[in-house]
């Protein structure tokens, strides 16, 4: 009876198992067949800012792939900062239209934080991963009240003073970009105790050597997404919620009364708004402020 029951256990296990077994192994095939992991085709002309990028010199061009693989198949990351750009960089391309630099350091701004207004553990923010030094110094206002750092216009006026001063410095704009991360004397320091002149023939920290080819990969790929497998249609992108702009010149007791005096709420302002610290301005000062309202509102 025992050994019956056995046989009939075992039969019944194997008419279970047996077709879930051949159904996994074939699924497993055919989406091997389907997916595949690949090299990436890297371009003999890559610019930054109209400058070459030397990818015959073996030790640029493994960088640049690096970045290239590293930013193509975190498909999750790519996805995100193609649909923030949309969004963003309407803000910051004329803003770089003013002062004469090349639309590629708007992906600098993309490496810094993910166009996102993040916060770095040495104490930078925004955008533009700005110090408060740095920013006091290009003008923004920066304190436990307020912190322009995280208005992405200001900080990019300010980001662009620095680029500026940088290619002053320099002379190019593949340097000026590079010093953004290691700082101005950094880099200068670096070049002229290994006595070269090329950012590319400077033997730099990890992070700095991988500052420009970032900055490649990143302007390939955002540029390029459908090059670079990223499918979307147009509405899956994000965009600016449309709004009002209020100029106050005085101080507000409460944020969140002043909302809803202008029918939205304390949220839907600091979205707007991130650069308000408290639920209050002071503005002993009585400087100009303009905080933006949501249209629909």
């Amino acid at each position: 009876m025992n050994k019956q029951f056995l046989r009939f256990g075992f039969a019944i296990f194997i008419m279970i198992t047996l077709p879930l077994f051949i159904y996994a192994t074939s699924s497993t095939r055919k989406t091997g067949e389907n997916y595949s992991i690949k090299a990436i085709k890297i371009s003999n002309q890559l610019h930054f800012a109209n400058e070459i990028v030397p990818v015959d010199k073996s030790d640029i061009r493994e960088r640049v792939d690096k970045e290239l693989l590293v930013n193509t198949y975190w498909q999750s990351n790519g996805l995100l900062l193609i649909k923030r750009a949309h969004k963003f960089f309407p803000i910051i391309e004329p803003i770089l239209s003013k002062y004469n630099i090349p639309q590629d350091f708007k992906y600098l701004a993309v490496i810094e934080s993910g166009l996102q207004n993040v916060s770095s553990p040495a104490g930078a923010k925004g955008f533009w991963q700005l110090m408060p030094k740095t920013a006091r110094e290009k003008g923004l206002e920066v304190n436990s009240n307020v912190d322009e750092r995280y208005d992405v216009e200001k900080a990019t006026h300010a980001a662009c003073a620095y680029i500026l001063k940088a290619k002053e410095k320099f002379g190019n704009w593949t340097a000026a970009a590079a010093s953004y991360n290691l700082g101005i004397s950094g880099l200068r320091r670096r070049m002229q105790e290994q006595m070269v002149q090329d950012y590319y023939d400077v033997l730099l920290p990890e992070e700095t050597s991988r500052y420009i080819p970032r900055i490649i990969a990143v302007k390939e790929i955002l540029s390029k997404p459908y090059d670079y497998g990223f499918v979307y249609d147009e509405n899956d992108l994000y965009s600016m919620p449309k709004f009002k702009t209020l100029k106050i010149d005085t101080a507000i007791a409460n944020v969140s009364e002043f909302a809803k005096l202008h029918k939205t709420n304390y949220k839907e302002l600091k979205i707007l708004n991130p650069w308000l610290k408290e639920n209050k301005l002071n503005n002993k000062s009585r400087k100009t402020y303009y905080i933006k309202i949501p249209h629909e509102k």
